[in-house]
């Protein structure tokens, strides 16, 4: 079967155009390494062909017509940027691993995903929207956590962003709002513990794999208590990495049941298929609620990079090349192919 990998490469340096983009614009894309270790591993039973989602690729797309494709994505202009490819995909009729555009476009959106999980009876952390600088000065009771509504990967979530006052709740709304030109999410401070949870598969077959605890009290001594931009791609590196993960996460069964719970109802409510990682804290009353819902999950194939659904597969017992080709035969059993 000719299997493509559809990516964004990250720029070794620079910017795409212009200039104006924010400094952590394109952490969420691929590097090289990655890719290739997502290609040898599907190459192992397949023809591979690698595809970058640049503005040729529908073109590339309709001439070699694959028979799957392996999408990892990101998407690099636009609110909802990880939709475009799997869109394409549909226009082409050629079947995809993971999520559907609308999934992955209520997703990144923070609002509208928070919306929707809350309208199901899921537990969030409360917040609201502001939109522009003239919604300021607001009332708010602190902590609270100021994001923007639609990036992933921590990008826009500095060490800063946890605020205490109305000053530095206005300077980092004026901050989202300066760099991100889009909405920005302000959210109460949960102050418990915090997991990443892997989901792999679709329907009553949804395996959630070992949890992943990110340790925050092995943060810098002067670094707020949040997995913030700086801790997952400053101090943290494959050169120095932070022992600041425990998989599976040390918790009681009945934490561990409520939190497998929340994150299989949050995966069918949002229509998730294939693969999916969702974030969730503890309140101050230890019960788990929702961050964030990541249904294109960063997959680094080097273990000293520390990312965490590779993490799980691996204490779930797959290797790296068994988690991709797993993902793939997830997609093939919904869709109806076969090897």
């Amino acid at each position: 079967m000719k299997v493509a990998v559809t990516y964004n490469l990250k720029p070794e340096e620079g910017f795409i155009d212009g200039g104006d983009e924010p400094p952590d614009a394109y952490c969420e894309c691929d590097d090289p390494a990655t890719i290739e270790a997502v290609a040898a591993a599907l190459a192992a039973e397949h023809e591979v062909v690698l595809v970058e989602a640049n503005e040729e690729c529908f073109a590339r797309l309709r001439d070699c017509h694959p028979d799957f494709v392996f999408n990892m994505a990101e998407g690099l202009y636009g609110l909802s940027r990880e939709s475009h490819l799997p869109a394409i995909l549909e226009m082409l009729r050629i079947p995809y691993t993971g999520s559907a555009p609308l999934a992955l476009a209520v997703s990144l959106d923070k609002g509208m995903c928070k919306a929707v999980l809350k309208d199901a009876g899921l537990p969030i952390p409360a917040g609201f929207l502001i939109e522009n600088e003239s919604q300021l000065p607001i009332t708010a009771e602190y902590p609270m956590i100021v994001k923007p509504t639609m990036e992933g990967s921590s990008k826009g979530i500095t060490n800063d962003s946890l605020v205490y006052t109305d000053e530095q709740l206005t300077q980092q709304v004026q901050r989202v709002l300066g760099m991100y030109h889009q909405p920005v999410l302000v959210e109460e401070f949960l102050p418990g513990r915090e997991f990443t949870v892997a989901l792999l598969g679709n329907g009553a077959d949804v395996q959630v794999l070992p949890i992943v605890e990110i340790l925050l009290g092995n943060l810098p001594k002067a670094a707020n208590p949040i997995y913030s931009f700086e801790a997952k791609w400053v101090w943290d590196s494959a050169a120095s990495p932070l022992e600041m993960f425990e998989c599976p996460a040390n918790i009681s069964e009945a934490l561990r049941m409520r939190i497998e719970e929340i994150c299989k109802r949050a995966f069918h409510t949002l229509g998730c298929r294939d693969w999916c990682r969702i974030d969730v804290r503890l309140d101050a009353q230890g019960d788990p609620r929702i961050l964030e819902v990541n249904p294109l999950p960063g997959i680094l194939p080097n273990p000293e990079q520390n990312s965490c659904f590779p993490k799980a597969a691996r204490a779930f017992g797959l290797s790296y090349d068994q988690l991709i080709r797993t993902v793939l035969r997830a997609a093939l059993k919904r869709t109806g192919m076969s090897m």
